[in-house]
């Protein structure tokens, strides 16, 4: 958030905002106050009829008058469905209770939907309900942080084998043997065709270099082995680039000394969304796919590199985060080439297995569920020097955590 160029509310309006109103004093004459009665018992007559006897469904509700991306997080009493003591799919990076977080209230709290229930993840059903299929998350580090999560909540019942891994562990497969169903973890960052130039230890030499009308072969090639995909971009956007198109540089993004066009980011992300979706709608195998929101971060007083910090215990009320340039700008991007991919789709059976999985709202209300300084085993001595030092990472979160919301949301779009 601390890159951002601009800074303003991002809050949505509440649903709580149009409340009751002021109840009226009843004064003046006997007959005004009988008829002010009267319309009044009318009106909370209609109201009262105007509800079922019974609720309705969640199925339901979901299907007509409820957004499950609007709510709000709400005070939740219950464990976590699982610790690090009996989940082994933590990253250490991510395992905020092994290294040694002291505050728990980041787990005490769950996301409510205004107008229905989004029910805990049910692992059973699940499975039950993913016999022979195949499901791959594409996109970054972010989403591998979501499988995570997705592991654990699964393992309860069944623990998978792990049947691939690349060289380096970005590209992973899980299999649930009794279900014979897998989970695929895809590294593709940009989603499209890059070079990145690193040496051995990981540091740039050169800029990345984008062909944007070349998607990324890691997920293209196993795409039609797939049932159902969750597919996300991320930061990597961000980064200084150089773009081509047809073979040909056609601009870059803050590049020094290059004397070539700034394109910009947002240029970038609109032509990758464009070619994924592209791709996504003349593939002739259709799985459900579904297309996860950005995913802030909450970087304060600096960013990563500089001293950034988030050491929040607790969520963020409506209208208290600020969102930055980035942010906006990439969520507006991601829904108007959703939107637009969703169109092209109308009136054909594929527009029912796009999805939009906008998890982004009900992440910016959580600065408390990031990592921060406990990437690594925390130093707690009052002396050290490394407890000042230690950087932080406000953009993966804690696991559990926050992100355990997101694969309550899959369970829900996946199976209802």
């Amino acid at each position: 958030m601390g890159s951002s160029p601009m800074l303003w509310s991002a809050s949505p309006p509440s649903p709580w905002g149009r409340g009751p109103g002021k109840w009226w004093a009843l004064g003046g004459p006997l007959a005004v106050k009988a008829v002010g009665f009267l319309l009044l018992a009318g009106l909370l007559f209609r109201v009262l009829c105007s509800f079922p006897s019974s609720p309705a469904p969640a199925l339901q509700i979901s299907k007509g008058n409820c957004n499950l991306f609007n709510g709000d997080w709400i005070p939740n009493p219950s464990s976590p469905a699982y610790t690090n003591a009996s989940c082994r799919f933590i990253d250490d990076h991510q395992n905020c209770m092994m290294n040694g977080r002291p505050d728990k209230g980041y787990l005490h709290w769950k996301w409510k939907p205004y107008g229905c229930d989004l029910p805990s993840f049910d692992a059973v059903r699940f499975l039950d309900s993913m016999r022979n299929r195949a499901w791959g998350l594409i996109g970054d580090s972010i989403l591998r942080n979501q499988v995570q999560s997705l592991l654990c909540l699964l393992s309860k019942v069944e623990e998978p084998v792990e049947v691939y891994h690349d060289k380096e562990y970005k590209n992973r497969r899980w299999h649930f043997q009794s279900y014979n169903f897998t989970v695929s973890i895809v590294w593709a960052p940009f989603l499209i065709k890059s070079d990145v130039f690193e040496n051995e230890n990981g540091v740039s030499t050169s800029e990345i270099q984008l062909h944007l009308d070349v998607l990324d072969a890691s997920w293209t090639s196993q795409y039609e082995s797939f049932d159902y995909v969750i597919i996300s971009g991320g930061q990597w956007f961000l980064r200084t680039a150089v773009y081509l198109e047809n073979g040909a540089v056609v601009g870059c993004h803050y590049c020094q000394n290059k004397n070539l066009v700034e394109l910009g980011f947002e240029h970038l992300y609109h032509k990758t969304l464009q070619t994924v979706f592209s791709f996504i709608i003349s593939a002739k195998h259709k799985p459900v796919i579904f297309f996860r929101t950005w995913s802030p971060d909450h970087f304060e007083n600096g960013e990563w590199f500089n001293g950034g910090s988030c050491n929040r215990v607790t969520p963020y009320k409506k209208g208290e985060y600020r969102e930055g340039y980035n942010e906006r700008a990439m969520r507006a991007i991601e829904l108007e080439e959703f939107n637009k991919a969703a169109a092209a789709l109308r009136g054909s059976a594929g527009v029912e297995r796009l999805k939009l999985m906008d998890t982004y709202s009900l992440s910016f209300l959580r600065p408390d569920g990031h990592v921060g300084p406990y990437r690594t085993p925390y130093p707690f001595a009052k002396d050290s020097k490394k407890a000042v030092s230690i950087q932080n990472d406000c953009l993966h979160w804690c696991v559990p955590g926050p992100i355990d919301a997101w694969n309550d949301l899959v369970m829900k779009m996946a199976l209802d």
